[in-house]
């Protein structure tokens, strides 16, 4: 959705991009926030949350040798320690947006996928799910950045309508809410869904991947730019930039006459020993 030519550069050619800090800062408070509720109510504190923050950074560090790039020419750790101290300091802003000590998550960090009838898959991680005593389940997602202004909230709550999707596919009960937590500019967003912003997005997940499926046989993929193009590990490569893409590894199938190589909103049909599958952000 954000830009046809980047999710070629990212899953089917597979170009390497660097780890960001930002990024990974974000990957670092989420473990933290999991890792928090596996203290008993009463523990679950600031400061027993900020503790966390050094150990739960070495364990990414062990699972991702790769991200010590990120602090390779910080010989004496100043940066290093400023990275840490901001990422305890998102840690920290949760707690004046929800109270850990009353909260027990159904689950955390979910993996969920199911099948629709067209048989497009979807799938996607979940960062918290609370169900209430009365059985209204609430999807909840960490955000370490800031709150969207109102004319892109719609945007940002697609992911939260994805996953409730797969929820109700999976459940047969659509989602009492969905709730945002921006960490960066501590707001939260809510939306609570019906199931016909449910089965829009379901339409619109099938045209995506008829668009994708078409882009796939012909090869064309067509850059978007933004102004998150200055964000772009692969500006050398971009025609918008003067570069040229790799060669693309699929076989091309030329376009049938009259037919729309970026995709038309038609019910997508699963191709026998094709994946057909989207994943969550």
């Amino acid at each position: 959705m954000q830009c046809p030519l980047l999710y070629r550069f990212r899953v089917i050619d597979r170009l390497p991009e660097k780890p960001s800090e930002a990024a990974t800062r974000g990957t670092l408070v989420h473990a933290v926030l999991e890792r928090l509720f596996d203290n008993p109510a009463a523990e679950r504190t600031a400061g027993r949350a900020t503790a966390l923050v050094p150990a739960q950074w070495d364990r990414l560090l062990e699972s991702k040798p790769e991200l010590s790039e990120l602090f390779a020419e910080d010989a004496g750790g100043e940066r290093l320690s400023r990275w840490l101290s901001e990422a305890e300091g998102l840690v920290e802003r949760w707690f004046s947006l929800e109270d850990p000590t009353r909260l027990e998550p159904a689950e955390r960090e979910l993996f969920v996928e199911t099948e629709l009838e067209s048989g497009l898959r979807l799938r996607g991680v979940i960062d918290r799910i609370d169900v209430a005593p009365t059985g209204e389940v609430r999807i909840v997602d960490y955000k370490t950045g800031k709150a969207p202004r109102p004319e892109y909230a719609e945007g940002a709550l697609f992911q939260m309508k994805f996953y409730a999707l797969v929820i109700w596919r999976l459940k047969g009960v659509a989602p009492r809410r969905l709730q945002l937590v921006y960490l960066g500019s501590g707001d939260i967003l809510t939306y609570d869904p019906v199931v016909a912003d449910l089965e829009r997005v379901e339409r619109k997940l099938l045209a995506l991947w008829d668009a994708i499926r078409l882009a796939t046989e012909t090869g064309e993929w067509r850059p978007r730019p933004t102004k998150l193009c200055g964000w772009c590990d692969h500006q050398s490569v971009c025609p918008e930039f003067g570069g040229t893409p790799p060669v693309y590894p699929l076989t091309v199938r030329p376009a049938e006459s009259g037919q729309d190589v970026q995709g038309r909103i038609d019910p997508v049909r699963a191709e026998a020993g094709r994946p057909v599958t989207l994943e969550g952000p």
